[in-house]
């Protein structure tokens, strides 16, 4: 029976097209670095003698982790990978081999027949490996992947240049950092699915991508329920690989049950979704389980507004980096008990900063209810190699996360990274402006932030970022809507401009404005970063709830980020400890996040 995709257990490496049955391969790999880059040359792909191979890694944690068991943190611009699996060929059936994600550029060989290329170091790819399997069961799956840390063109994000991490970076991360795994699927399967909502009609949209042009008499059938009971379905024709329509809904025709089944922070209600391919006798050649989050985002009169409500943005910066693993959560029940921390202290947003989170977090935020914006890992100059290399890879990242209902913002450039001379580059004005309307073009239905923090240009949301740690002089800064215009108006809190001259939109246009970084207030002894630094408990809940306070009490600002969620090497500025320990109780943070009292409900 396929399992509802709306209560797995998280494990499942892709939450969103769920099958039945699927063989994980994290785990230990062989594993070599290749710093003279001479593996190539020497066909390391089609190696028997597993001596090249000298190490062992645990997959999926980076090289430089103490988790994949090497902790090597050097600089090592090339690192090989090879693993035997249990596989056979058999007709009618085709094995695909997932990789979450690999940093930066990937290169995989199946029984030394290459499969599979792909760069771009954030999102997922697939290779189908069927017709590389040679004779036996046994087979040997080789990955190069290529990650030169000192090419300030590639999107980088935080990890660092320099060879031990100094100020707000951290380590770098190479190689395989997302789950691998295997399925084996029928000639003719689901290779995608995704949907929209179209409230007005009470209607969702989908589109289901097949593997192959479809033979005659094939047709997908697509079946919405919750909680079993059936809510839609239709069944359409498969005429090329590309197959899709409009789902009528009929319980949402009544506004009032509509809002039962609308999905939000306070009810995070998903509808369950199956996915049948069928043959000219009605005979399932292919079923997956997937799920929808019936909800609209926009911006009107000042407001993010959240299924046709205003609604007030409580957000932290989660930077999803963990002291054993880096950027890969420990275990995938990490996934969950992260996002629930988030709510436990209050907040209904989370800002992901400067990377892809893992499709297992975003489904226990569309599980649980949180408000995701998402962002990408940003370059550290801007080249035409560069514009290009951040427009490809974020083209695949809208594509494969906006399926979320948990991401309700497009965050593709922060704080002018790779684009630091916008203020008198056209050239990079032009590309900020056309990644924003590129964005929309893939996704018209989420607000989109061209460069958060300042430089805005085409943003739906002006989002600032302010440091300024005493809590009076941060309220001054946003306690009327002339000293916010006084504020956009001049250098700005950063000493950026907030907006640039190409910005067609203002707060008195009715674009919401959005304190999206502040705080960053650390504990003296706990690392050696932070905007301020306090000496006692009582101190640290003054000076980061007065934060709070400044922000909860302008009558201009509609939702603010906190800087950050947890301790991140010497950046030791969370609410939470590097082990995600809280730094007071979760109660009185709770009470500084949603400025109400503690123990109030």
């Amino acid at each position: 029976m396929m399992p509802r995709a709306t209560i797995q257990d998280g494990s499942y490496p892709r939450p969103r097209l769920v099958r039945e049955s699927w063989t994980p391969l994290d785990g230990d790999w062989s594993f070599a670095y290749d710093d003279a880059d001479h593996g190539l040359s020497e066909r390391w792909f089609a190696a028997v003698d597993e001596s090249v191979f000298p190490l062992s890694i645990t997959v999926p944690f980076v090289p430089e982790s103490a988790a994949s068991g090497l902790g090597e943190t050097g600089y090592h611009a090339v690192v090989w990978y090879r693993r035997v699996i249990t596989a056979r060929r058999r007709p009618g059936v085709r094995v695909i081999l997932h990789f979450g994600a690999v940093d930066h550029e990937a290169r995989v060989w199946v029984d030394g027949q290459q499969v599979a290329v792909h760069r771009g170091g954030q999102t997922a790819f697939s290779a189908d490996i069927t017709d590389a399997l040679g004779d036996g069961d046994e087979h040997v799956i080789v990955v190069r992947a290529h990650d030169d840390p000192h090419d300030t063109e590639l999107p980088r994000g935080k990890q660092d240049w320099r060879e031990s991490p100094h100020g707000i970076w951290y380590q770098r991360s190479t190689g395989i950092w997302r789950s691998v795994w295997c399925e084996e699927v029928a000639e003719q399967h689901v290779v995608s699915f995704d949907s929209t909502f179209e409230s007005t009609r009470a209607t969702v949209g989908v589109q289901i991508v097949l593997a192959h042009q479809p033979s005659a008499g094939q047709r997908v059938r697509v079946a919405l329920h919750h909680d079993e009971k059936p809510l839609g379905s239709a069944v359409f024709d498969a005429l090329s690989t590309r197959v899709g329509g409009s789902i009528e809904l009929p319980v949402l025709r009544n506004a009032q049950e509509r809002e039962h089944f609308l999905w939000s922070p306070e009810h995070p209600t998903l509808i369950d979704v199956t996915v049948d391919v069928l043959d000219e006798e009605d005979d399932v050649l292919d079923q997956v389980g997937s799920y929808v989050g019936l909800r609209t985002t926009e911006v009107d009169r000042g407001w993010f507004v959240l299924n046709s409500h205003p609604y007030y943005i409580r957000s932290v910066l989660q930077q999803g980096y963990w002291p054993d693993s880096h950027l890969t959560a420990p275990s995938p029940e990490a996934y969950r008990t992260e996002v629930e921390a988030i709510k436990a202290l209050g907040f209904n947003a989370a800002r992901i900063h400067q990377k892809v989170e893992d499709p297992r977090f975003h489904f226990w935020a569309d599980r649980l209810g949180l408000l995701l914006w998402g962002e990408t890992a940003g370059a550290y100059e801007y080249t035409p190699r560069a514009a290009a290399a951040l427009m490809s890879d974020w083209s695949e990242i809208v594509e494969q996360y906006r399926g979320h209902p948990s991401i309700v913002t497009w965050v593709p450039i922060n704080e002018s990274w790779g684009v630091q001379d916008m203020h008198r580059s056209r050239q990079q004005r032009e590309f900020v402006q056309a990644i924003a309307s590129f964005t929309r073009a893939l996704d018209p239905t989420r607000p989109v932030v061209s460069n958060d923090g300042w430089e805005h240009i085409d943003s739906d949301i002006i989002a600032i970022h302010d440091y300024t740690t005493d809590p009076e002089a941060l309220a001054a800064n946003y306690a009327s809507l002339d000293a916010v215009r006084t504020l956009l108006a001049g250098p700005g809190p950063a000493n950026r401009r907030p907006t640039l001259v190409e910005t067609r939109a203002s707060i008195d246009d009715g674009l919401p404005l959005m304190v999206t970084e502040f705080g960053g207030i650390s504990y003296a002894g706990e690392g050696t970063w932070g905007y301020a630094v306090v000496n006692t408990d009582e101190d640290y809940r003054l000076t980061v709830g007065g934060l709070f306070a400044a922000l909860h009490a302008s009558p201009v600002v509609t939702g603010f980020c906190y800087t950050q969620l947890t301790d991140t090497l010497q950046e030791a500025n969370g609410l939470l400890r590097a082990d995600r320990s809280p730094k007071l109780p979760f109660e009185v943070l709770r009470s500084l996040v949603t400025g109400t009292p503690a123990g109030a409900v």
